[in-house]
């Protein structure tokens, strides 16, 4: 696809950015953090480049933000080290500690990030190119996820203070935390996807070790501190580098417990298959998805457009959650495709610091060209972009294409793009969409769009063992967090909100008794005398 002139307009000089958004000299970052200490590095660094591209004297070019260390295996292995140590085979001060002791840490890192809100937003901004705008929606988010996960938490405790007997066994359960975790979050929502297992690993008494993904790592920089200053040595401990170099090691050394991955499933398997002993490692995994919507011939055509533009094209189309297919009945297709590009045509392409915006520049810098490709191959099997402009690019910035009819033989029926092509195919069938769903290798959501009660109750009951998540007249979504968020065949790998984390990185752990009247006394005295941080009942308030 040729490059569209007229989207150079959109490009800014560095002068030409609004002062509150601009970047001073690029950052350099030497440091990261292992054992309570931040390390300085004196090797090779990776420079980061911005997806926004800036107009100056001798070009158009991409913005340098600044570098980050390469580490090595040896770098790892001192993070690892740290982390086993920390966590001490369960002995040690992090995970011994008391439940409301580890949240007053947790509490301590919330009032810390907020201070370092600014830096993040923008470098978040600049990083991945989000708007403004989604960016800071994304920090707040994550700020409230903490929280919403320390409520839980005390909620979960306060259902375990309590001893249980049955059949004369006295028994006291509550919930123990399960090693080390290695958490790697997706480029996407750097700090929000990341934060979703980090803290709940955390609070519930593991001790992590924290790769940023290759691309969103520098906004991460502010909250080093922070976690320095919040946690004891070495329960939080950063590498930085390739995924070969420092992942690998990790893994196969065995001692990690946990792999919290957000990426595909391509990569989640090299990792995974490396570790010595796969029945130790527990997995928490957010992979792949290709969502359809479904627009039923009882659709209100007002709703469902409107929903499925947001739904494929918030953030470019670059969430796992986006609808990233559409099924459009056969009645309403002609009127939905005219609306649908009608809509398309009416949202504001630009900077991510411009006001309103909604279409912006695509981190990954290869990603243009790959959308091209599927526009090629779609079109050699009778496929037309109907929207105008749709698939123009200027550097990093890929205008969204709306391509129809799609069929099976495209390679964009099946391949999930993540990003902003939207297909739509036409259907005479119900049985059409729901064949698609069952064949699919993914089954994390579905939109299903109908007025019609009947047909709403038949594709309720034909999607729910296919997916986890229907959603009816409405976008797929993660939220709100309190809703359990996973799928099905290769989409995920355990269950994520905030209840459900807390469960996911911890195990129920029983200490039982005969109900003989000296083994009795024994309880009594523990918990009279708070002799043990795991036998209970205080009621955290």
């Amino acid at each position: 696809m040729d490059t569209h002139s007229g989207l150079t307009a959109m490009l800014y000089t560095e002068n030409g950015v609004p002062e509150s958004y601009r970047l001073g000299q690029p950052v350099v970052q030497r440091e990261y953090l292992v054992d309570g200490e931040l390390r300085e590095w004196h090797g090779a660094l990776q420079e980061v480049f911005s997806p926004v591209y800036l107009q100056s004297e001798t070009g158009e070019a991409a913005r340098l933000l600044g570098s980050y260390p390469l580490l090595t295996e040896n770098e790892a292995a001192k993070a690892l080290n740290a982390a086993v140590r920390a966590y001490g085979n369960g002995t040690g001060a992090w995970p011994a500690m008391s439940v409301e002791d580890r949240i007053r840490c947790v509490e301590r890192f919330t009032q810390l990030m907020l201070a370092e809100k600014a830096a993040v937003v923008n470098m978040l901004m600049w990083e991945i190119g989000k708007s403004y705008r989604d960016a800071e929606l994304e920090f707040d988010r994550t700020v409230e996820y903490i929280r919403d996960t320390i409520d839980a938490l005390k909620e979960l405790d306060r259902g375990s203070a309590r001893f249980t007997i049955e059949k004369g066994i006295i028994g006291q359960i509550r919930r123990a935390p399960l090693g080390v975790v290695l958490c790697m979050g997706p480029y996407n929502y750097p700090l929000n996807e990341t934060f979703t297992t980090l803290i709940p690993a955390l609070i519930m008494g593991n001790t992590v070790i924290f790769k940023p993904p290759r691309l969103g790592v520098l906004l991460h920089r502010p909250l080093l501190k922070a976690f320095r200053d919040a946690f004891p040595h070495g329960v939080v401990n950063t590498v930085y580098g390739d995924g070969q170099t420092v992942i690998g090691p990790l893994i196969s050394s065995g001692e990690v417990n946990v792999l919290a991955f957000i990426g595909s499933s391509r990569v989640s398997n090299i990792i995974r298959r490396q570790h010595p002993r796969l029945n130790r490692l527990r997995c928490v995994l957010g992979l792949e998805a290709k969502n359809p919507g479904i627009i039923t011939e009882s659709a209100n055509l007002d709703v469902a457009v409107r929903e499925c533009v947001l739904g494929s094209l918030s953030f470019n189309g670059q969430r796992c959650t986006a609808l990233k297919i559409l099924f459009v009945h056969r009645s309403l297709y002609e009127r939905f495709l005219e609306r649908f590009c009608n809509e398309v045509t009416q949202l504001r392409s630009g900077m991510p610091w411009e006001e309103d915006v909604f279409l912006t520049p695509l981190p990954e810098p290869e990603k243009t060209d790959y959308l091209s490709e599927l526009i090629r191959d779609a079109e050699s099997h009778g496929a037309r972009v109907m929207n105008e402009a749709g698939g123009a690019t200027c550097h990093t910035f890929f205008h969204p294409a709306v391509l129809a009819p799609v069929t099976p033989e495209m390679r964009i029926y099946e391949e999930e793009q993540f990003g902003p092509v939207v297909p739509i195919v036409p259907y005479d069938n119900i049985a059409t969409p729901l064949q698609y769903v069952v064949n699919s290798h993914y089954g994390q959501q579905v939109s299903v769009f109908a007025q019609d009660a009947d047909d709403v109750a038949r594709l309720v009951d034909a999607l729910v063992n296919q997916v986890c998540r229907v959603n009816v007249n409405s976008q797929c979504q993660r939220g709100p967090d309190t809703f359990p968020f996973t799928g099905r065949k290769d989409s995920a790998e355990g269950t994520l909100s905030v209840s459900d984390a807390l469960r996911v990185f911890s195990i129920r752990t029983v200490v039982a008794t005969k109900g003989t009247d000296a083994n009795k006394e024994i309880l009594r005295e523990i918990v009279r005398e708070r002799k043990s941080a795991f036998l209970s009942t205080d009621f955290i308030l």
